[in-house]
C-alpha cells in the first residue's frame, strides 16, 4: 500500500527556458501531490558534479554540467501517497524517445541530454537530494 513520501523534483534549464514551469507544476498538482517547497536558482557547477557523480566517467559529463548550469532550474519537494512512483510515472522514461505521450518528457523533452525534469528514484535518493538542494532531510 502506498505511503506518504517526499521526493525531490527539479525542472531543468531547458523547460525553464521554454516556459514549461506552469504546465509541469499543474500536472504535479492535478495528480494529487503537494508541492511543499519550491525555489528557482542557477546551480553551482560543484553541486551539479556532486548530483551527477554517478555519471562522472561518461563522455557527456562535462556537457551535462554545462547544460545544468546554463540557466535557472526550479527545485521542489513534492509529497503525497506514493509520491516517488507517481512522479516517475508522470515524468515518463528518461529518454524522451521512449517516453509515452502524455508524460512530461513525452510531451516536452527533446532528447535524453535535455529531458526537462529530474526526479528522485527512491526514498534514499530523495532524502539525499532534498538535503543537497534544500539543506534539510
Amino acid at each position: 500500500m502506498p505511503q506518504i513520501e517526499k521526493t525531490y523534483i527539479m525542472i531543468k534549464p531547458d523547460a525553464v527556458r521554454d516556459r514549461k514551469i506552469g504546465e509541469i507544476i499543474t500536472r504535479i498538482e492535478r495528480s494529487g501531490l503537494t508541492i511543499e517547497r519550491l525555489d528557482m536558482a542557477v546551480l553551482e557547477p560543484d553541486v551539479v558534479r556532486e548530483h551527477y557523480a554517478h555519471l562522472a566517467d561518461k563522455p557527456f559529463f562535462e556537457n551535462l554540467v554545462a547544460f545544468m548550469t546554463s540557466g535557472p532550474v526550479v527545485k521542489m519537494v513534492v509529497s503525497g501517497l506514493g509520491a516517488i512512483g507517481k512522479m516517475r510515472t508522470l515524468m515518463g522514461a528518461t529518454n524522451p524517445l521512449d517516453a509515452a505521450p502524455g508524460t512530461i518528457r513525452g510531451d516536452f523533452a527533446v532528447d535524453v541530454n535535455s529531458n526537462v525534469i529530474h526526479g528522485s528514484d527512491g526514498p534514499d535518493t530523495a532524502k539525499i537530494e532534498i538535503e543537497r538542494f534544500f539543506g534539510e532531510a
